[in-house]
């Protein structure tokens, strides 16, 4: 049966990097570095907004995707899928993927486009169906997944919380179809869904339940909001039986996966899930040292820099897991 493949990668984060020193004076907060360096691991971020430049969501997008298409050399009319895995999305109506669409083609196009808003879930959420639509879809070669996150232009002023953690970035895949034969590909994907904590954090301004108004605005009630405390321990119980849910599926051993990469919120619960799974920190790879927390950017940021940087190559099988408030959960399982 056809499956698809990675085939490219790309990665895009907006001017010079700020470190938390410097965030306090830029943004005008006060924070204790030292858990958010040493247990969190966020050291530095990149923030359009605070660096005075004209970039938003579809920028970001547009960038990693080109970088993508340049490293698998392939040209944007080639492509005949996009999708945008993203809760900040350039417009609430049209879709961040059309506008990414526009950009890289430049006229109409036999092409299909849409989001995905599964939060910061959104990017595995979106390469399980992209992997899917292509395998099943014979006129289809390639499609553009793209993770992309600019949480803090929905972030107010004073919020030393949402400052010293939330940051710019998207990372890009260009996938493939390919046949049977062919060693790498998706391979699985597995998801968990709870609505019932949709009230915990999220941008709840702007929608049809409550739109922004001079009210809305006069109150302070837009942009992010935490409204409720986040189980620390969630993604320790969470993200394992996700990893040995997905690689059950498939049908394989958890020592046939040579790659874990979690989404890039806390890099000490990423050391208490490696431990739990028995593996050794070097078997993932984090990035929120250098890019601070992108939501649905951060799994193919991180997957990208892991390519790179020689930590996993062409052959490897890797598991991605990301959760997103809402709550929604989800994994994948492919070979690079």
């Amino acid at each position: 049966m056809p499956k698809a493949k990675i085939v490219g990668t790309g990665l895009y984060v907006p001017g010079k990097a700020i470190d938390n020193d410097e965030l306090k004076a830029l943004a005008g907060i006060e924070f204790d570095s030292g858990p958010i360096e040493n247990k969190i691991g966020i050291k530095r971020r990149h923030i359009a907004r605070l660096r005075a430049m004209d970039e938003t969501t579809a920028d970001f997008a547009d960038k990693a995707a080109r970088a993508a298409l340049a490293n698998a050399g392939v040209k944007p009319e080639e492509v005949g899928l996009f999708i945008v895995g993203t809760d900040t999305p350039e417009y609430i109506s049209p879709a961040t993927s059309i506008i990414l669409q526009g950009r890289l083609q430049g006229d109409e196009a036999e092409s299909e486009t849409f989001d995905v808003n599964a939060t910061c879930a959104g990017f595995v959420t979106a390469l399980d169906s992209a992997a899917r639509i292509v395998a099943t879809d014979k006129s289809l070669r390639y499609a553009l997944v793209v993770g992309v996150y600019d949480m803090p232009s929905f972030l107010r002023p004073g919020d030393a919380f949402g400052w010293s953690i939330f940051a710019d970035g998207a990372g890009a895949v260009l996938l493939e179809r390919t046949g049977d034969d062919d060693p790498s590909g998706y391979v699985e994907g597995c998801f968990r869904a709870n609505g019932t904590q949709w009230d915990y954090i999220g941008v709840y301004a702007g929608g049809a339940r409550r739109p922004v108004t001079r009210e809305v605005l006069d109150a302070g009630t837009w942009g992010l909001e935490l409204l409720q405390r986040l189980p620390g321990d969630r993604n320790v119980k969470l993200w394992p039986p996700m990893v040995r849910r997905v690689v059950e599926k498939a049908g394989w051993r958890l020592e046939d996966v040579g790659h874990f990469i979690f989404t890039q919120i806390n890099r000490s619960v990423i050391e208490q899930v490696m431990a739990i799974l028995g593996r050794p920190m070097s078997d993932s790879t984090c990035v929120m040292d250098r890019y601070g927390y992108t939501g649905s950017g951060c799994i193919p940021m991180a997957l990208h820099t892991a390519l790179g940087e020689g930590r996993v190559k062409k052959g490897d099988a890797v598991v991605l897991v990301a959760s997103g408030a809402g709550f929604a959960v989800g994994a994948n399982l492919l070979v690079l």
